[in-house]
């Protein structure tokens, strides 16, 4: 356990979490929140995303997905990342039981102040998502990343190495690709995350196509995950043997030549 969280914070640009002191504590499932805030997004686009969090949390639908599991309470942390994570942006475990905990968590998302980031550094997400879940004191039956993000890695270390070191320390990613405008990659956004983001058993991305749709997306996601249900064909890992993983650093090296 302590060589993979080396690997994954040696990823990170934020320093890692440190454990927590009293001993473990069981859940059904250890969630990180990983949200993007770069500035290919504009004001409405991140505020739509915030508040599309703070709605899916204070859902019954959510609730009822964290009742439903075996002990009945999952473990939730967020953090906001662009070209690195946001350190002030952390907002660190908590338990989750009720409706009230549920409400408090997304209140404290909701008082965040808006504002975006340069650049897009999805494994800098992924390996803060990884330390912050090695490191924390719960012992969840599931270790879930859920990452959002409207593009590509183009900064730091590539995605696909962050990825597979998350993965292979037993956690699943989950992408939601929000595809409102366009983001000028060469791939459609969710297939780019469905090959070189997501991973692990049952991972899935979600696209989100339609700004109206957000909160339902952000919604439908987090009972997913946090039920363990199987996501339907459509949302599964795309297998496509040819995706180019550096499309984003490309994509970013022929600007600055230009």
């Amino acid at each position: 356990m302590l060589a993979t969280l080396a690997v994954l914070v040696s990823l990170s640009a934020a320093p890692p979490l440190l454990a927590q002191a009293g001993g473990g504590s069981e859940v059904d499932v250890e969630l990180v929140l990983a949200v993007d805030v770069s500035r290919s997004m504009d004001y409405e686009e991140v505020r739509i995303q915030r508040q599309g969090y703070v709605e899916a949390l204070q859902h019954p639908d959510f609730i009822n997905a964290v009742r439903g599991g075996l002990l009945g309470r999952v473990a939730i942390a967020y953090f906001e990342w662009a070209g690195t994570v946001d350190a002030s942006s952390v907002i660190e475990w908590a338990v989750v039981e009720t409706s009230e905990d549920a409400d408090a968590f997304a209140a404290q998302i909701a008082e965040r102040p808006i504002q975006t980031k340069r650049r897009t550094s999805i494994s800098a997400a992924i390996a803060e998502g990884g330390s912050m879940i090695v490191s924390n004191r719960f012992q969840g039956m599931r270790q879930v990343i859920d990452v959002s993000g409207d593009g590509p890695n183009n900064v730091g270390q590539p995605v696909v190495p962050a990825r597979d070191r998350a993965v292979e320390a037993g956690i699943v990613i989950n992408g939601l690709a929000i595809m409102i405008r366009p983001s000028g990659a060469f791939v459609p956004l969710d297939e780019y995350y469905g090959n070189c983001v997501i991973g692990g058993p049952g991972a899935f991305v979600l696209p989100v196509h339609d700004i109206k749709d957000f909160a339902v997306a952000v919604r439908r996601k987090l009972v997913m995950e946090i039920s363990g249900i199987s996501p339907s064909p459509d949302y599964k890992r795309i297998d496509y043997s040819e995706a180019d993983c550096l499309v984003g650093e490309r994509q970013w090296q022929n600007f600055l030549d230009r």
